[in-house]
């Protein structure tokens, strides 16, 4: 289900998180990766950061959104997540939003679609799947300007040293 019409109160604790998420991503482009960030908050608290690692790990499934994943499964000691929210900078691919349906995910927050690989409502939305039996919570477009404009300056600059 996607979610266009949130509250006010609703909409600042969604931007404050993924501030955080923006935070994240930061890091990545620092590294040389795809600058995209994520958090996982449970109970009203950040649980896991991840940002992409697929290069200097490399490791293809090291998106931002598995890396949370994997750091939240960890500290709360359960391969599932029900209950928490995922934040995310850029609107999660297929592999992501198919490992929100195992860890079942309630949440997912993110910033900027994604026209080539967005899984949660820009080209697919996982939840359109009857077959699935769970189905996530989908909130867009939180600080797109911002999720956006990173992940565009980075390829700009690419594009100009080569």
């Amino acid at each position: 289900m996607i979610t266009e019409s949130i509250t006010e109160a609703d909409y600042q604790m969604h931007k404050a998180f993924m501030q955080e998420a923006l935070l994240e991503a930061k890091k990545a482009g620092a590294l040389g990766e795809v600058p995209i960030g994520a958090v996982i908050v449970y109970k009203g608290e950040i649980i896991a950061r991840g940002h992409n690692r697929s290069i200097i790990d490399h490791d293809p499934t090291a998106h931002a959104e598995i890396v949370a994943i994997r750091k939240a499964c960890a500290k709360l000691k359960n391969y599932r997540l029900p209950g928490s929210t995922l934040y995310v900078t850029l609107e999660p691919c297929t592999m992501c939003a198919g490992s929100f349906l195992h860890t079942r995910i309630d949440t997912v927050v993110y910033g900027a679609g994604d026209s080539r690989n967005g899984a949660l409502g820009t080209n697919l939305n996982i939840n359109d799947y009857k077959a699935f039996n769970h189905k996530i919570t989908i909130i867009p477009r939180i600080l797109q300007e911002e999720c956006s404009s990173l992940i565009k300056a980075f390829f700009r600059e690419r594009r100009v040293k080569k």
